[in-house]
Protein backbone atom coordinates (compact mmCIF):
# COMPACT_ATOMS: atom_id res chain seq x y z
CA UNK A 1 0.00 0.00 0.00
CA UNK A 2 1.51 3.17 -1.10
CA UNK A 3 2.34 5.37 2.11
CA UNK A 4 1.79 9.35 2.04
CA UNK A 5 4.27 11.47 3.46
CA UNK A 6 2.71 13.56 5.75
CA UNK A 7 3.69 17.46 5.75
CA UNK A 8 4.14 18.94 9.19
CA UNK A 9 2.63 22.62 8.47
CA UNK A 10 0.50 23.24 5.61
CA UNK A 11 -0.62 26.74 5.47
CA UNK A 12 -3.57 26.14 2.90
CA UNK A 13 -5.66 23.69 1.27
CA UNK A 14 -4.10 20.30 -0.05
CA UNK A 15 -4.64 18.70 -3.48
CA UNK A 16 -4.49 15.03 -4.50
CA UNK A 17 -3.90 14.16 -8.17
CA UNK A 18 -4.20 10.57 -9.08
CA UNK A 19 -6.20 8.24 -11.23
CA UNK A 20 -6.30 6.12 -8.40
CA UNK A 21 -9.14 6.19 -5.91
CA UNK A 22 -7.43 4.38 -2.98
CA UNK A 23 -4.58 6.86 -3.21
CA UNK A 24 -6.56 9.58 -3.20
CA UNK A 25 -9.22 8.27 -0.38
CA UNK A 26 -5.26 7.95 2.05
CA UNK A 27 -4.14 11.41 1.30
CA UNK A 28 -8.26 12.69 2.61
CA UNK A 29 -8.11 10.25 5.59
CA UNK A 30 -4.53 11.32 6.62
CA UNK A 31 -5.81 15.26 6.48
CA UNK A 32 -8.89 14.31 8.18
CA UNK A 33 -8.07 15.60 11.33
CA UNK A 34 -6.23 18.76 10.24
CA UNK A 35 -7.79 21.88 9.87
CA UNK A 36 -7.26 21.95 5.95
CA UNK A 37 -9.59 21.51 2.86
CA UNK A 38 -8.34 18.64 0.59
CA UNK A 39 -9.43 18.47 -3.14
CA UNK A 40 -9.15 15.30 -5.30
CA UNK A 41 -8.66 15.38 -8.83
CA UNK A 42 -8.07 12.52 -11.30
CA UNK A 43 -5.44 13.67 -13.73
CA UNK A 44 -3.17 16.29 -14.71
CA UNK A 45 -5.25 18.49 -16.94
CA UNK A 46 -7.95 18.53 -13.51
CA UNK A 47 -5.33 19.56 -11.19
CA UNK A 48 -4.24 22.62 -13.26
CA UNK A 49 -7.84 23.89 -13.43
CA UNK A 50 -8.11 23.07 -9.57
CA UNK A 51 -4.73 25.05 -8.82
CA UNK A 52 -6.32 28.17 -10.42
CA UNK A 53 -8.48 28.61 -7.21
CA UNK A 54 -5.33 30.01 -5.18
CA UNK A 55 -6.37 27.70 -1.84
CA UNK A 56 -3.57 25.12 -2.71
CA UNK A 57 -0.15 25.18 -1.03
CA UNK A 58 0.33 21.34 -0.84
CA UNK A 59 -0.30 19.15 -3.79
CA UNK A 60 0.22 15.41 -3.94
CA UNK A 61 0.70 14.12 -7.21
CA UNK A 62 0.98 11.16 -8.80
CA UNK A 63 4.03 9.69 -11.17
CA UNK A 64 1.17 7.66 -13.35
CA UNK A 65 -1.40 10.40 -14.61
CA UNK A 66 -3.56 9.42 -17.54
CA UNK A 67 -3.64 12.72 -19.28
CA UNK A 68 -0.24 14.13 -19.04
CA UNK A 69 3.19 13.61 -18.40
CA UNK A 70 4.46 14.15 -14.77
CA UNK A 71 7.63 15.63 -15.19
CA UNK A 72 6.51 18.13 -17.43
CA UNK A 73 3.68 19.16 -15.41
CA UNK A 74 5.49 19.75 -12.14
CA UNK A 75 7.73 22.39 -14.60
CA UNK A 76 4.58 24.26 -15.67
CA UNK A 77 3.08 24.25 -11.68
CA UNK A 78 6.81 25.55 -10.77
CA UNK A 79 6.33 28.43 -13.29
CA UNK A 80 2.28 29.17 -12.62
CA UNK A 81 2.45 28.39 -9.16
CA UNK A 82 5.68 28.84 -7.29
CA UNK A 83 4.47 28.78 -4.14
CA UNK A 84 2.82 25.20 -4.55
CA UNK A 85 4.78 22.46 -2.59
CA UNK A 86 4.29 19.35 -4.40
CA UNK A 87 5.43 15.73 -3.19
CA UNK A 88 5.52 13.22 -6.04
CA UNK A 89 3.51 9.74 -4.94
CA UNK A 90 3.82 6.53 -6.58
CA UNK A 91 -0.06 4.75 -6.30
CA UNK A 92 2.00 1.36 -6.55
CA UNK A 93 4.11 2.29 -3.57
CA UNK A 94 7.03 4.84 -3.42
CA UNK A 95 7.02 8.13 -2.81
CA UNK A 96 8.91 10.79 -1.50
CA UNK A 97 8.96 14.79 -1.74
CA UNK A 98 10.41 16.53 -4.96
CA UNK A 99 14.16 17.46 -5.00
CA UNK A 100 15.46 19.79 -7.17
CA UNK A 101 17.74 17.54 -9.04
CA UNK A 102 14.65 14.62 -9.10
CA UNK A 103 13.38 15.98 -12.20
CA UNK A 104 15.67 17.38 -15.21
CA UNK A 105 14.98 21.03 -16.47
CA UNK A 106 13.96 21.52 -19.98
CA UNK A 107 17.55 22.00 -21.53
CA UNK A 108 18.63 18.34 -19.71
CA UNK A 109 14.80 16.86 -21.25
CA UNK A 110 16.13 17.50 -24.79
CA UNK A 111 19.75 17.14 -24.57
CA UNK A 112 18.93 13.48 -25.76
CA UNK A 113 16.72 12.95 -28.95
CA UNK A 114 14.30 10.05 -28.17
CA UNK A 115 11.46 8.94 -30.48
CA UNK A 116 9.19 11.14 -28.87
CA UNK A 117 11.59 14.26 -29.88
CA UNK A 118 11.43 13.87 -33.57
CA UNK A 119 9.68 16.60 -35.60
CA UNK A 120 5.92 17.15 -36.20
CA UNK A 121 4.47 16.57 -39.53
CA UNK A 122 5.92 19.13 -41.99
CA UNK A 123 8.44 20.27 -39.21
CA UNK A 124 12.38 21.03 -39.50
CA UNK A 125 14.69 21.48 -36.57
CA UNK A 126 16.40 19.36 -34.11
CA UNK A 127 17.52 22.19 -32.11
CA UNK A 128 17.20 21.41 -27.95
CA UNK A 129 14.70 23.94 -27.83
CA UNK A 130 12.48 22.46 -30.56
CA UNK A 131 13.01 19.22 -29.50
CA UNK A 132 11.50 20.18 -26.29
CA UNK A 133 7.65 21.69 -28.55
CA UNK A 134 8.18 18.34 -30.12
CA UNK A 135 8.12 16.32 -27.16
CA UNK A 136 5.64 18.42 -25.35
CA UNK A 137 3.01 18.22 -28.28
CA UNK A 138 3.64 14.32 -28.64
CA UNK A 139 2.38 14.14 -25.06
CA UNK A 140 -0.68 15.99 -25.32
CA UNK A 141 -1.96 15.01 -29.16
CA UNK A 142 -3.60 11.96 -28.08
CA UNK A 143 -5.27 13.68 -25.34
CA UNK A 144 -8.37 15.82 -25.52
CA UNK A 145 -6.31 18.79 -23.26
CA UNK A 146 -6.53 22.35 -24.57
CA UNK A 147 -3.30 23.70 -26.10
CA UNK A 148 -2.15 27.38 -26.22
CA UNK A 149 0.72 27.63 -28.51
CA UNK A 150 2.55 31.02 -27.42
CA UNK A 151 5.71 32.69 -29.67
CA UNK A 152 6.79 35.61 -32.03
CA UNK A 153 5.01 36.00 -35.39
CA UNK A 154 5.90 33.32 -37.97
CA UNK A 155 7.67 31.16 -35.41
CA UNK A 156 5.33 28.46 -36.99
CA UNK A 157 2.37 27.81 -34.62
CA UNK A 158 0.18 27.12 -36.90
CA UNK A 159 2.39 23.74 -37.88
CA UNK A 160 2.62 22.70 -34.45
CA UNK A 161 -1.46 22.92 -33.91
CA UNK A 162 -1.65 20.83 -37.31
CA UNK A 163 1.33 18.29 -36.40
CA UNK A 164 -0.87 18.11 -33.08
CA UNK A 165 -3.91 17.58 -34.85
CA UNK A 166 -2.29 15.07 -37.34
CA UNK A 167 -0.71 12.95 -34.44
CA UNK A 168 -4.35 12.69 -32.72
CA UNK A 169 -7.19 9.98 -32.65
CA UNK A 170 -9.14 12.90 -34.51
CA UNK A 171 -6.43 13.25 -37.55
CA UNK A 172 -8.70 11.88 -39.78
CA UNK A 173 -11.38 14.37 -39.34
CA UNK A 174 -11.21 18.60 -39.75
CA UNK A 175 -9.12 20.64 -38.86
CA UNK A 176 -10.42 23.79 -39.20
CA UNK A 177 -7.96 27.32 -38.81
CA UNK A 178 -9.28 30.74 -37.91
CA UNK A 179 -7.31 34.12 -37.51
CA UNK A 180 -9.42 35.91 -35.12
CA UNK A 181 -7.50 38.99 -35.70
CA UNK A 182 -8.59 39.11 -39.35
CA UNK A 183 -12.16 38.60 -39.27
CA UNK A 184 -14.32 41.99 -38.46
CA UNK A 185 -15.61 41.90 -34.69
CA UNK A 186 -19.11 42.30 -36.51
CA UNK A 187 -18.79 39.22 -38.47
CA UNK A 188 -16.71 36.67 -36.19
CA UNK A 189 -19.87 35.50 -34.03
CA UNK A 190 -21.27 34.40 -37.54
CA UNK A 191 -18.48 32.85 -38.63
CA UNK A 192 -17.83 30.82 -35.38
CA UNK A 193 -21.29 29.86 -34.43
CA UNK A 194 -22.67 30.24 -37.68
CA UNK A 195 -26.41 31.23 -38.53
CA UNK A 196 -29.88 30.66 -39.39
CA UNK A 197 -31.85 31.87 -42.06
CA UNK A 198 -32.70 35.19 -41.80
CA UNK A 199 -30.83 36.14 -39.02
CA UNK A 200 -29.76 39.30 -40.29
CA UNK A 201 -29.79 41.54 -44.25
CA UNK A 202 -28.22 39.21 -46.08
CA UNK A 203 -28.66 36.06 -44.51
CA UNK A 204 -30.68 34.36 -47.34
CA UNK A 205 -29.63 30.66 -46.36
CA UNK A 206 -28.36 29.28 -43.11
CA UNK A 207 -24.70 28.42 -41.94
CA UNK A 208 -23.09 26.02 -40.20
CA UNK A 209 -20.04 28.18 -38.92
CA UNK A 210 -17.01 27.08 -38.46
CA UNK A 211 -17.20 25.16 -34.91
CA UNK A 212 -19.14 23.03 -36.39
CA UNK A 213 -17.35 22.73 -39.51
CA UNK A 214 -14.35 21.17 -36.82
CA UNK A 215 -17.43 18.77 -35.39
CA UNK A 216 -15.12 15.48 -34.64
CA UNK A 217 -11.78 17.61 -35.30
CA UNK A 218 -10.08 20.41 -34.04
CA UNK A 219 -10.33 24.33 -34.16
CA UNK A 220 -7.43 26.58 -34.74
CA UNK A 221 -7.73 29.90 -32.93
CA UNK A 222 -4.44 32.03 -33.93
CA UNK A 223 -4.29 35.21 -32.37
CA UNK A 224 -7.02 34.61 -29.98
CA UNK A 225 -5.50 37.85 -27.84
CA UNK A 226 -7.30 40.05 -30.66
CA UNK A 227 -10.72 38.13 -30.14
CA UNK A 228 -13.27 40.90 -28.73
CA UNK A 229 -14.25 40.61 -25.19
CA UNK A 230 -17.89 39.77 -26.03
CA UNK A 231 -16.90 37.08 -28.12
CA UNK A 232 -14.60 35.59 -25.39
CA UNK A 233 -17.59 35.63 -23.34
CA UNK A 234 -19.40 33.14 -26.05
CA UNK A 235 -16.41 31.15 -26.61
CA UNK A 236 -15.70 30.45 -23.12
CA UNK A 237 -19.22 29.26 -22.91
CA UNK A 238 -18.92 27.25 -25.57
CA UNK A 239 -15.72 25.42 -23.83
CA UNK A 240 -17.66 25.08 -20.48
CA UNK A 241 -20.91 23.41 -22.18
CA UNK A 242 -19.37 22.09 -25.63
CA UNK A 243 -22.59 23.78 -27.51
CA UNK A 244 -22.80 25.76 -29.92
CA UNK A 245 -25.89 28.31 -31.18
CA UNK A 246 -26.35 29.99 -34.39
CA UNK A 247 -26.96 33.37 -34.37
CA UNK A 248 -30.77 34.04 -34.83
CA UNK A 249 -31.52 30.50 -33.82
CA UNK A 250 -33.04 29.11 -30.40
CA UNK A 251 -31.99 25.49 -30.35
CA UNK A 252 -28.54 24.43 -29.27
CA UNK A 253 -26.40 21.51 -30.45
CA UNK A 254 -23.52 19.61 -29.00
CA UNK A 255 -20.08 19.44 -30.81
CA UNK A 256 -17.30 17.40 -30.38
CA UNK A 257 -14.17 19.86 -30.90
CA UNK A 258 -10.81 20.00 -29.44
CA UNK A 259 -9.49 23.46 -29.14
CA UNK A 260 -5.97 24.77 -29.81
CA UNK A 261 -5.22 28.24 -29.52
CA UNK A 262 -2.62 30.57 -30.15
CA UNK A 263 -1.22 33.97 -29.35
CA UNK A 264 2.21 36.05 -30.17
CA UNK A 265 1.52 37.96 -26.72
CA UNK A 266 1.61 37.39 -23.27
CA UNK A 267 -2.19 36.84 -22.42
CA UNK A 268 -1.37 35.81 -18.97
CA UNK A 269 -0.02 39.82 -18.34
CA UNK A 270 -3.08 40.44 -20.85
CA UNK A 271 -5.53 38.74 -18.31
CA UNK A 272 -3.93 40.49 -15.49
CA UNK A 273 -4.31 44.09 -17.16
CA UNK A 274 -8.21 42.85 -17.77
CA UNK A 275 -7.11 43.22 -21.79
CA UNK A 276 -8.24 39.39 -21.94
CA UNK A 277 -11.00 37.09 -19.75
CA UNK A 278 -9.04 35.64 -17.05
CA UNK A 279 -11.40 32.57 -16.87
CA UNK A 280 -10.56 31.97 -20.48
CA UNK A 281 -7.17 32.26 -20.37
CA UNK A 282 -7.08 29.46 -17.49
CA UNK A 283 -9.48 27.59 -19.43
CA UNK A 284 -7.16 27.57 -23.10
CA UNK A 285 -3.73 27.77 -20.85
CA UNK A 286 -4.29 24.08 -19.97
CA UNK A 287 -0.99 22.77 -21.57
CA UNK A 288 0.55 25.78 -22.39
CA UNK A 289 3.54 25.35 -25.30
CA UNK A 290 6.30 27.72 -26.15
CA UNK A 291 7.64 28.34 -29.80
CA UNK A 292 11.26 29.80 -29.56
CA UNK A 293 12.33 32.58 -32.15
CA UNK A 294 14.43 31.75 -34.91
CA UNK A 295 17.51 33.74 -33.44
CA UNK A 296 17.61 31.67 -30.48
CA UNK A 297 17.88 28.54 -32.20
CA UNK A 298 20.52 29.50 -34.54
CA UNK A 299 21.65 25.39 -35.11
CA UNK A 300 17.64 25.31 -37.40
CA UNK A 301 18.48 28.08 -39.49
CA UNK A 302 21.08 26.31 -41.81
CA UNK A 303 18.61 23.25 -41.96
CA UNK A 304 15.63 25.49 -42.72
CA UNK A 305 16.96 27.54 -45.27
CA UNK A 306 17.83 24.03 -47.37
CA UNK A 307 14.39 22.89 -46.78
CA UNK A 308 12.82 26.01 -48.51
CA UNK A 309 15.55 25.77 -51.47
CA UNK A 310 14.28 22.04 -51.66
CA UNK A 311 10.96 23.58 -51.78
CA UNK A 312 11.48 25.91 -53.98
CA UNK A 313 12.76 23.22 -56.78
CA UNK A 314 9.91 21.35 -56.43
CA UNK A 315 7.80 24.07 -56.88
CA UNK A 316 9.03 25.79 -59.72
CA UNK A 317 9.79 22.67 -61.57
CA UNK A 318 13.68 23.49 -62.08
CA UNK A 319 16.65 22.98 -60.04
CA UNK A 320 16.97 26.24 -57.42
CA UNK A 321 20.65 27.40 -56.51
CA UNK A 322 22.72 26.04 -53.26
CA UNK A 323 23.20 28.28 -50.59
CA UNK A 324 27.03 29.09 -50.59
CA UNK A 325 29.03 28.36 -46.80
CA UNK A 326 29.08 32.26 -46.89
CA UNK A 327 24.98 32.81 -47.24
CA UNK A 328 24.50 30.44 -44.55
CA UNK A 329 26.98 32.38 -41.63
CA UNK A 330 25.31 35.36 -42.86
CA UNK A 331 21.98 33.76 -42.34
CA UNK A 332 23.29 32.19 -38.73
CA UNK A 333 24.21 35.66 -37.31
CA UNK A 334 20.92 37.45 -39.01
CA UNK A 335 18.27 38.97 -36.17
CA UNK A 336 15.43 37.18 -37.98
CA UNK A 337 13.15 39.76 -36.55
CA UNK A 338 10.12 38.23 -39.27
CA UNK A 339 11.06 34.38 -37.50
CA UNK A 340 10.51 31.31 -39.93
CA UNK A 341 8.54 33.10 -42.50
CA UNK A 342 11.02 35.98 -43.05
CA UNK A 343 13.46 33.18 -43.50
CA UNK A 344 11.38 32.12 -45.94
CA UNK A 345 10.98 34.85 -47.62
CA UNK A 346 14.75 35.52 -48.13
CA UNK A 347 15.31 32.17 -49.69
CA UNK A 348 12.94 32.46 -51.92
CA UNK A 349 13.77 36.10 -52.57
CA UNK A 350 17.30 34.87 -53.43
CA UNK A 351 16.94 32.24 -55.41
CA UNK A 352 14.68 34.52 -58.07
CA UNK A 353 17.76 37.32 -58.02
CA UNK A 354 20.30 34.34 -58.40
CA UNK A 355 18.66 33.93 -62.40
CA UNK A 356 19.60 30.84 -63.03
CA UNK A 357 23.30 30.23 -61.03
CA UNK A 358 24.07 27.34 -59.19
CA UNK A 359 25.12 29.17 -56.03
CA UNK A 360 23.23 31.76 -53.90
CA UNK A 361 25.89 34.36 -53.08
CA UNK A 362 25.85 37.05 -50.81
CA UNK A 363 24.66 39.36 -52.90
CA UNK A 364 21.47 37.87 -53.16
CA UNK A 365 20.47 38.30 -49.76
CA UNK A 366 18.43 41.13 -48.56
CA UNK A 367 17.36 41.56 -45.30
CA UNK A 368 16.18 44.93 -44.41
CA UNK A 369 12.79 45.81 -42.81
CA UNK A 370 12.83 49.45 -44.68
CA UNK A 371 11.08 48.96 -48.00
CA UNK A 372 13.35 51.57 -49.66
CA UNK A 373 16.32 49.98 -48.81
CA UNK A 374 14.79 47.00 -50.13
CA UNK A 375 13.79 48.36 -53.57
CA UNK A 376 17.12 49.73 -53.58
CA UNK A 377 19.00 46.54 -52.94
CA UNK A 378 16.17 44.66 -55.89
CA UNK A 379 17.30 47.50 -58.16
CA UNK A 380 20.57 46.89 -58.10
CA UNK A 381 20.89 43.07 -58.92
CA UNK A 382 18.41 43.94 -62.00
Amino acid sequence: MTTVPMISSVAGGVLVASPSTSLREQVLHSFSDRQCPVQEASGGAEALVKLESGDCQLLYLDRRLPDLDTEELIHIIKRRFPGIQVVVVDSDGGSGPLAENEFRSPEQLATSSTPSEQPLPGMVGESPAMRRVYKLARLVAPRTTSVLILGASGTGKELVARGIHQLSPRASKPFVAVNCAAIPETLLESELFGFVRGAFTGAVQAHAGRIHAANGGTLFLDEIGEMPPGMQAKLLRFLEQKEIQRLGGTESARVDVRVIAASNADLGRKAERQQFREDLYYRLSVFPIYLPALADRPADIGPLAEHFADSLEAAMHSRCPRLSATVLRMLEQHSWKGNVRELRHVIERAAILADGASVILPEHLYFSDSAEALREGVSRSA
